[in-house]
Order: C-alpha cells, then sequence, then structure tokens
C-alpha cells in the first residue's frame, strides 16, 4: 500500500523542511510555504487522489494518513542529516503551512463535512492541481525535489 501513496503530503512536508531550514524568518518562511503548496501542486504530479474515483474513502484516508506520516518522517531526517541546525518545532510548524491548504480541504474531502472555507478552498484547489498518472507523476515530483535540495545546499 506504501508505495501508491508517497508524494502530496510528503513533497509538500520537504519542501517545507527546506524552507524552515533556509529561511529563519516566519514572516517570510510561512507565507513562502503555503505559496509553495500552489506551486507544487500546478506542477504534474500524482497523488493519492489521482484516480480517486475508483478507490474507496477509506483506503485514500489510509493511504492519505501513511502519506502524512512519510513526510513528516522523510523531512525530519532531510533536516537532522542535511540541516542539523533547523530547530524541528519551527521546522513542524512550516511543514504544517505548507500542507495547509490541504489540511482544511480534508474535512469536506475525506469526510463530506461540508463549510464554507473547506469546500471553497477544494474547489480552488481543483483548479490549479495537475495530476499526472503513475510512473511519471511520482518521478516529476521526487526530480523536483531533489532539485530543490540541491539548491538549498548550494546556497
Amino acid at each position: 500500500m506504501l508505495r501508491y501513496s508517497f508524494m502530496t503530503a510528503t513533497a509538500h512536508a520537504l519542501i517545507g523542511a527546506i524552507i524552515a531550514a533556509k529561511i529563519p524568518n516566519p514572516y517570510i518562511a510561512i507565507p513562502l510555504a503555503v505559496i509553495s503548496h500552489v506551486a507544487a501542486d500546478i506542477f504534474p504530479h500524482w497523488d493519492s487522489g489521482t484516480n480517486g474515483e475508483s478507490k474507496t474513502k477509506q483506503r485514500l484516508r489510509i493511504e492519505a494518513t501513511i502519506d502524512v506520516l512519510l513526510g513528516f518522517l522523510l523531512s525530519y531526517i532531510g533536516i537532522f542529516w542535511l540541516f542539523p541546525n533547523t530547530d524541528p518545532i519551527y521546522t513542524f510548524i512550516i511543514i504544517i503551512a505548507s500542507q495547509s491548504l490541504d489540511w482544511i480541504t480534508m474535512p469536506y474531502y475525506f469526510f463530506n463535512i461540508k463549510y464554507p472555507v473547506a469546500l471553497w478552498m477544494y474547489k480552488m484547489q481543483k483548479g490549479f492541481n495537475s495530476k499526472l498518472d503513475k510512473p511519471w507523476g511520482i518521478i516529476n515530483q521526487v526530480l523536483v525535489i531533489v532539485f530543490i535540495i540541491i539548491l538549498a545546499k548550494l546556497f
């Protein structure tokens, strides 16, 4: 099952962790993390919601949970290995900011809880979310993350 849910929250978490490592000012890092979510979703990618109509809600919930946990795990491994001076609590805050658009829509998408902000955010995200099926959707995101990590290490 893990192979089906690798990128959505994971990619956003990794980008958020890199932002936390490189930008210590939360007044800059938090808005940048939210903007990075939109930029990452515009780039063609695969996520657990790709072909979601063919999956049960239970399967989507499990895959999303694995994705979130994997994202935090990989982000903290990366931070401790590549950017060891980064504050773990600050990293957590920036990761949440980078995933925030998905957190806002989660009650609507997974539990059909229709509150105005979630519904509006869900519709907005569908407008810029560019999906690409496996394997290229996963390969694209891995390449983008590797590129961002290399840039972060160089600068």
